[in-house]
């Protein structure tokens, strides 16, 4: 995980707004041939964890993977909404722009 630059004088936080599980969509967002792997060592949790991550977002319709070969593919629908009553009014679509739109 990268450092997070805080107010002068103030301890260094070691928590994110985001989940693990939106860190793990966003990488495959990022790179929807990414191996779990790549995306564990992104994200600073286990392979396992992310493989879990994985498993419940495919279960909930997020995501659609796709054998092709000895690969995986991972296609993420973002026009769902989000899944928390508080921002449920927004589609994932919008935490994709939001957070990626002008990433690097």
């Amino acid at each position: 995980m990268s450092k997070v630059q805080t107010r002068e004088g103030a301890p260094e936080a070691s928590w994110t707004f985001l989940t693990n599980h939106s860190h793990v969509l966003l990488c495959l967002v990022k790179n929807p041939e990414a191996r779990m792997r790549d995306v564990a060592e992104s994200v600073g949790i286990t392979e396992r964890a992310v493989q879990r991550i994985v498993s419940e977002l495919e279960a909930a319709g997020y995501v659609t993977r796709r054998r092709e070969g000895r690969r995986n593919t991972y296609e993420v629908d973002g026009t769902l909404p989000l899944r928390h009553p508080v921002e449920g009014h927004q589609t994932l679509n919008a935490l994709i722009k939001l957070v990626l739109e002008d990433a690097p």
